[in-house]
């Protein structure tokens, strides 16, 4: 099992009861924002020196729930304050950036940390592609595809070459600088359980990451059929092809949890995520297949959040909580096993929790939690073919002490 320390980046210092999406930025404090920025970087160094495997963030805009309308610039300040830990950028949204600009920034970042990138191609939420960018949803999918393509042959070229699509024409394509990684870093696409998306992901042989803060039980059905995806199309079922994210809060014991975690995990819910469901799929944006799957999903995210408590999200596993005994157990059965990742994305800075209160999240996770699904997936001898070439042949040079714990 690979393990991610995921972030946000959520601005923490909401005072209002509530306010649909968008939030009008008169409630942004920039000094505020200055010091969770310090804050959180700080926390992705400590996690790397806690045995995570990797660290990421993506990319959001006009929002509370994610301060990172560029997040190269903390792959930028990862790339020089880690040594080992891989860095995941779950953004860039190429249907609305210039994929050459997307693949020039992402070459960069492999060659200031010494081929330690994962570079995510993300088809982006409609929030931030269709309202937030104006990018017409009927046009989304198809520039998304057309994007990842050139971000593509762009790394792979050696030649310079001109691209005419129907969403870019560029007369010359010459990357420099280009990556370390050859052909290029491990892509990951992430998803919401798109079956177009699956197609995609399982076409190019990269990994599909499902970005879900309803949990695995509404998750199942979706992957599920991602892995008929990958079954029909004849690729192994390798469990790193794929990955998940899941929110997580440990204590010394599960009344503990509640005590220290739930008003923060409310903020989140509440205040955070409190986007009006019509905005999460506008007319156009997905395809037919994929609105037919998401309808018939049994036990697809139908409540408001805002009428739900921190009891409710625990219960219904969007939020996994307790003692490292009750978290352990529940990840390996209700959420490696059942949904078949081989990349746990673990979000441990949940809505308002300080600074010190995450740090705490973090180590307890480490220390209790992750040495205990390390090896999940160890009995059936798959190789992880998406994770950056420098790190495997690290791993496989250094003494088996230092590997098990993530090099």
């Amino acid at each position: 099992m690979k393990f991610s320390y995921f972030h946000l980046m959520p601005y923490t210092h909401l005072e209002l009861e509530s306010h649909d999406w968008p939030f009008p930025n008169r409630y942004f404090d920039p000094a505020k924002a200055s010091a969770l920025y310090r804050t959180y970087v700080e926390s992705m160094v400590h996690a790397e020196s806690c045995g995570f495997d990797w660290v990421g963030c993506n990319e959001h805009h006009f929002s509370p729930y994610g301060m990172m309308a560029n997040p190269n610039l903390i792959g930028g300040a990862l790339a020089y304050s880690t040594q080992r830990s891989k860095i995941a950028i779950t953004g860039n949204l190429v249907p609305l950036n210039n994929p050459i600009r997307v693949a020039e920034e992402y070459a960069m970042l492999d060659c200031i940390s010494g081929g330690r990138l994962v570079a995510g191609l993300p088809l982006g939420s409609p929030m931030d592609v269709n309202l937030c960018y104006g990018i017409t949803p009927m046009e989304h999918r198809e520039r998304y595809r057309e994007a990842v393509e050139l971000t593509l042959k762009a790394w792979q070229a050696r030649e310079i070459f001109s691209w005419n699509g129907r969403y870019f024409q560029l007369a010359t394509v010459n990357l420099w600088p280009r990556p370390i990684q050859e052909p290029h870093p491990p892509v990951w696409i992430p998803g919401s359980g798109s079956i177009s998306t699956f197609d995609f992901a399982v076409e190019h042989d990269v990994c599909y990451c499902f970005l879900s803060y309803s949990g695995a039980k509404s998750a199942k059905a979706m992957m599920d059929g991602y892995w008929r995806v990958v079954a029909d199309k004849w690729r192994d079922l390798n469990p790193y092809r794929a990955g998940f994210l899941q929110l997580v809060v440990v204590a010394e014991n599960d009344a503990r949890a509640e005590e220290k975690y739930a008003r923060h995990v409310e903020y989140f819910y509440h205040k955070c995520l409190h986007v009006p469901g019509m905005w999460f799929s506008p007319p156009g944006n997905q395809d037919y297949r994929s609105l037919v799957a998401t309808m018939s999903n049994p036990v697809r995210r139908a409540e408001n959040p805002k009428n739900l408590r921190y009891r409710d999200f625990v219960e219904k596993g969007f939020v996994i909580a307790g003692s490292p005994a009750t978290v352990r157990d529940r990840l390996k059965e209700e959420v490696i096993k059942s949904l078949r990742v081989g990349n746990l994305m673990v979000l441990l800075q949940i809505g308002s929790m300080p600074h010190e209160l995450a740090l705490e999240n973090i180590e307890l996770f480490a220390r209790e939690v992750l040495p205990g699904l390390r090896g999940v997936w160890d009995d059936e001898g798959w190789v992880n073919h998406w994770w950056p070439e420098r790190l495997r042949q690290r791993a496989a040079t250094v003494p088996a002490g230092i590997a098990a714990a993530g090099a």
